[in-house]
């Protein structure tokens, strides 16, 4: 059975930083590529970042230069650092895993950027 558990979120302060993990298990994790997404209350879902089985990284321009993607293959886990965070950054954020025939998420982690 397919695992996507993500973890790190919480309530952050504008201008402070997070570290969301997504553990995975019961796929072969390095060929997966590893993404991260999130949808905020009354909006899509959209892409925030991924990353292949290479390590070739992907961003959405709202957060280039803010976050940093990273997985361990070893751990089979995925990382998200996010910094600088804005009160827009607020959303339940999601881990995915994608092959070319297999597509698979988390439940999420809901973070909020408040003060």
């Amino acid at each position: 059975q397919v695992q996507l558990v993500e973890s790190g979120g919480g309530l952050v302060q504008p201008g402070g930083s997070l570290r969301l993990s997504c553990a995975a298990s019961g796929i072969n994790f390095f060929f997966y590529t590893m993404g991260w997404y999130r949808q905020a209350p009354g909006k899509q879902r959209e892409l925030v970042a991924n990353i292949t089985s290479a390590g070739s990284t992907n961003y959405a321009d709202s957060v280039k230069g803010r976050s940093t993607i990273s997985r361990d293959n070893a751990k089979n886990t995925v990382y998200l650092q996010m910094n600088s965070l804005k009160p827009d950054d607020t959303a339940v954020y999601y881990c995915n895993s994608r092959s070319l025939i297999r597509d698979y998420w988390g439940r999420g982690t809901q973070v909020t950027v408040s003060s």
